[in-house]
């Protein structure tokens, strides 16, 4: 039954206006035909766009694109499966400022242009714990290069994070890579919270389906907030 679900979910996937799955192709050495165009192809509008990497169910893009009706939202995952939940809740709530692209992250430099991102959050990645993973961290030196790439010289990055070990990583990253760290803490709820607007603190405040179960265990949520050293 599972099984059944699971293709009925990927056969969703495809028909979704508000879903991209982009070929091999598509984005392996060359450019997806929405690098750049976005907000005047799919959006139709100017505002700011924010993506979400390693989205998983949604949780994040669906959650903030509900609150921020003038923003645009894109989470990014590899899991099909997963992603059809934050699909399917953006259609069922007629969520347009949503969007969800469906790629390896290794391939994004394909998928968005110069400048053309205001936003990124990094929310529960792997950690990838093994040295022979450093290259699969998502703020390891193969990707947080690239960001800076499509990312606004001004642009915000934000990480959440239960890993001790990712978190320590992904600060130590950050200044060697060129980037200015603008708030962390190891303990986001107990001390850092506090130090936002009720706005922020309503997004920070979202949880995605593995914060619950960490934080149910007793893990301390740690985050990260970062951009561009010039930004």
């Amino acid at each position: 039954m599972a099984g059944k679900k699971k293709l009925e979910h990927f056969a969703e996937m495809k028909v979704f206006p508000h879903a991209f799955e982009p070929e091999l192709d598509e984005v392996f050495r060359t450019d997806y035909k929405m690098k750049g165009n976005w907000r005047k192809d799919f959006f139709k509008n100017d505002s700011p766009l924010v993506v979400e990497f390693g989205c998983g169910k949604g949780e994040y893009s669906v959650g903030m694109g509900r609150k921020f009706p003038d923003k645009n939202f894109i989470g990014v995952d590899i899991k099909g499966a997963r992603m059809w939940r934050g699909a399917k809740t953006a259609e069922e709530e007629n969520l347009k400022n949503i969007a969800f692209l469906r790629t390896r992250i290794e391939f994004i430099e394909g998928c968005f242009a110069e400048n053309e991102v205001d936003e990124i959050w990094i929310t529960f990645p792997d950690p990838q714990m093994k040295d022979r993973r450093e290259k699969k961290r998502l703020t390891g030196p193969l990707f947080i290069d690239r960001y800076k790439k499509f990312l606004k010289p001004d642009g915000i990055i934000h990480l959440k994070t239960d890993s001790d070990f990712f978190y320590e990583f992904s600060v130590e990253e950050c200044l060697n890579n060129g980037y200015e760290v603008l708030f962390k803490t190891d303990n986001l709820y107990k001390e850092g919270i506090q130090n936002f607007d009720t706005d922020f603190q309503e997004i920070l405040n979202i949880k995605t389906h593995y914060e619950q179960i960490f934080t149910e265990k007793g893990h301390n949520i740690h985050y990260l907030r970062f951009r561009p050293n010039g930004g």
